[in-house]
């Protein structure tokens, strides 16, 4: 359902840009896109010519089959600094010596000469409506290109810089979505939704109820398109199982006997965005929306999955010691007849479909699981960066761990969900924002590589080898 949704929703975003852009283009183009471009790039006549090819352009592109866009992108990337000009300047710089005034005209230079003529050929398509949203889209589209093409990758670094700038915080609106916001909105969060899949109307109405929130960014160029969202739910003490959570048939409870507010989804809603991160910033304005609504809101957690640790626990499947001898003999014994001499006994338990089902390899899988899960939190490390502090290899405790929170605790079959099952056991973990320790706790992660964690946690994860 969420790929189709997405689908759907690009399908209608692209049908709103070409209507946007028809008027404004006026007559069709050359069909030389390489030529378009230099047209566009020597400006010729007013801003409304200028307004004119602009469109022509992003139409080109947008009625492009896939090979048509990446030959596009391709063409729009050759448009790079003149290396002749930027040697020039280099000299010019290296001359200058002394003399101040010099120095200062060609570092003037330099910087021209650097600018790519592609940045400005992207820039002016802010001037069309939805312009905006169109550079968001190109940048998607470069994501999966750039990875094996030098040149599309600097394209795609040129495109980022412009829409990290143009994307500042600073610019950010938030705004609370409730039941009564528009239908178009409440559609887009259906299709955005890349945590917990909502399954029907009546689920979203749930999550929005009066002891929900959901809280998303908008940008003022994009003030109908939410660039990243988190859905709260206020609750007694700590949640420890997402369905009690997403429970469509659970008594409405008073916001005003709440405790705790719980961020149990956050979801990034436009890939062209993706890595310009403003996911911190949002949990804490929501914080501070919270604590100004609700007095008697105290505690502030997540109830977050664990998306890497199936598959870090299956990537090590045939290391001998990631069990100690007593799980190993407690999931033979759990096993029975179905344990295989010499394997990995609780690869073969997690291989069995429905084993949390079933009571007796449950049980015998727990102590197990979750001092391993909390070993992968605490201890595993993503891929070293020169010069760098080692950062979680799990990407959402990392998300949260840069944010300033602690890993508080960990929940045992919190999330039965197929997916749950497939990409974490179903654990689940809640990260603990205490405003107090969020900046020592960001500062201690980033600048050393520190991991803020309950003493409880880290107990549990004593054992890793």
């Amino acid at each position: 359902m969420e790929t189709a949704a997405r689908a759907g929703l690009f399908d209608r975003a692209l049908r709103r840009l070409l209507e946007a852009w028809r008027d404004v283009a006026g007559g069709s183009g050359d069909g030389d896109i390489a030529a378009q471009m230099r047209d566009c790039l020597e400006a010729k006549g007013g801003e409304v010519s200028a307004r004119a090819r602009s469109a022509r352009l992003a139409q080109a592109y947008l009625a492009s089959d896939s090979a048509g866009k990446e030959a596009f992108l391709r063409t729009l990337a050759s448009f790079d600094s003149d290396p002749k000009a930027v040697e020039a300047a280099v000299a010019a710089l290296q001359s200058a010596g002394d003399d101040a005034a010099a120095a200062a005209r060609a570092r003037m230079e330099l910087r021209r000469a650097l600018e790519a003529p592609r940045t400005r050929l992207v820039t002016q398509f802010t001037s069309l409506p939805e312009g905006v949203r169109f550079v968001v889209e190109l940048r998607a589209a470069l994501l999966q290109l750039a990875k094996k093409d030098p040149a599309l990758a600097a394209l795609e670094a040129d495109i980022r810089a412009l829409l990290a700038a143009w994307f500042d915080v600073g610019f950010l609106e938030l705004r609370r979505i409730d039941w009564h916001s528009p239908a178009s909105l409440l559609e887009k969060l259906v299709g955005y939704e890349a945590v917990h899949e909502i399954r029907s109307w009546r689920d979203l109405k749930n999550r929005l109820d009066s002891d929900r929130r959901c809280y998303a960014f908008f940008h003022p160029r994009m003030p109908d398109e939410p660039l990243i969202f988190v859905e709260v739910a206020l609750v007694k003490g700590l949640a420890g199982d997402v369905r009690a959570l997403l429970d469509e048939n659970a008594p409405l409870q008073d916001p005003r006997a709440a405790d705790t507010a719980i961020f149990y989804s956050i979801s990034n809603c436009q890939q062209g965005l993706s890595g310009i991160s403003f996911g911190n910033f949002l949990i804490k304005r929501v914080v501070n929306e919270l604590s100004a609504e609700f007095s008697n809101i105290k505690t502030f957690a997540t109830l977050s999955p664990i998306p890497g640790f199936r598959r870090w626990l299956d990537a090590r499947g045939g290391d001998d010691t990631l069990l100690t001898p007593e799980e190993k003999a407690s999931l033979a014994a759990a096993l029975g007849a179905a344990a295989e001499s010499g394997a990995n006994p609780l690869a073969v338990l997690l291989g069995r479909k429905g084993w949390h089902r079933d009571a007796a390899l449950a049980e015998a899988a727990r102590p197990v699981l979750l001092r391993l899960c909390a070993r992968y939190l605490l201890a595993e490390n993503a891929e070293a960066r020169p010069g760098r502090p080692p950062r979680a290899l799990d990407p959402v405790a990392h998300f949260h761990l840069t944010n300033g929170a602690q890993a508080e605790r960990l929940n045992w079959l919190a999330d039965r969900s197929e997916k749950g099952i497939r990409e974490s056991a179903g654990l689940m973990v809640n990260y603990l924002y205490d405003r107090g320790a969020i900046e020592a706790n960001h500062e201690a992660y980033v600048g050393q590589g520190k991991r803020a964690a309950s003493t409880a946690l880290k107990r549990l994860a004593r054992g890793w080898t």
